[in-house]
């Protein structure tokens, strides 16, 4: 399966039996994006909540990974098997699902798509609704995660790669905040960037809440085609970040990772 997958696609798909469809959508967005669908989600579709069942609950920071263990128990709970086919959405078009895709390949799970478009797109299409709430039985599935650690960096190494530059950071925050001169939409935090970072705002490379056409995107890239260093992006809390990350992947191919702290932690960290 392809990296995004069409809702054209998802709809000549909808009774694969191995086929599952996650609703990534969450609530209160640091980026000042509102959504207008919280209501909603596609005919079926399992809801996947990031902030509270598959995020670290024990760490004072945002969105944080969560174990193995915990990823893998949730994940069960929702039916995932091993052979299962995953389409993730949300429902503002592009934003918390390419999260969840990360997530999932850095837990060894290979066979999950992001919905290009997502809930808007599919709705456009007058494609099927219902309920947020309506719940969905399932049974327990068999699915196991297999955490590749080199998929997510931490702050000792992003702070070691400040001063030595073995890898390129990529920052998906806008450019204000990048440069210093915008407020950080979470309060007492600091805006500013990491030592030899560069910033691509994952606006960069969304248009109309889908993904640009991979000649755009590779426009938006263009100073990194002779990149030979592993990309590591990085955002306010580690969720853009992985906008931007999926769209590279969908121009060239390099060794890539997720800062999971992100400007949350760095700020508080370096003064």
């Amino acid at each position: 399966m392809d990296v995004l997958v069409s809702v054209d696609w998802l709809k000549a798909h909808w009774n694969d039996s191995d086929l599952m469809v996650l609703d990534a959508s969450a609530p209160n967005i640091k980026s000042g994006k509102s959504p207008e669908l919280d209501a909603l989600k596609i005919t079926g579709a399992q809801l996947f909540d990031l902030k509270n069942n598959f995020s670290n609950k024990e760490s004072n920071l945002p969105n944080t990974f969560p174990s193995t263990e915990q990823f893998q128990e949730e994940c069960q709970k929702l039916g995932v098997n091993q052979n299962t086919k995953i389409v993730v959405y949300d429902n503002l078009g592009i934003y918390w699902s390419p999260r969840v895709w990360f997530m999932f390949k850095a837990m060894g799970h290979k066979n999950i798509a992001v919905l290009d478009g997502g809930l808007p797109e599919w709705m456009k299409k007058g494609f099927y609704v219902e309920n947020r709430m309506a719940v969905k039985s399932n049974t327990k599935g068999n699915f196991k995660a297999s955490y590749n650690s080199e998929m997510v960096v931490d702050f000792t190494t992003v702070l070691e790669n400040s001063k030595e530059e073995k890898a390129l950071l990529i920052d998906a925050r806008s450019q204000g905040r990048f440069e210093g001169t915008e407020p950080e939409p979470r309060k007492d935090l600091r805006s500013g960037n990491i030592p030899n970072s560069i910033n691509i705002p994952f606006t960069r490379v969304l248009e109309n809440g889908k993904f640009k056409s991979e000649s755009e995107l590779s426009d938006v890239f263009t100073d990194l085609e002779k990149e030979t260093r592993p990309l590591i992006f990085s955002c306010g809390s580690g969720i853009t970040a992985c906008i931007v990350l999926l769209a590279s992947t969908l121009v060239f191919d390099t060794k890539q990772s997720v800062y999971d702290g992100s400007w949350t932690e760095w700020a508080q960290k370096v003064k």
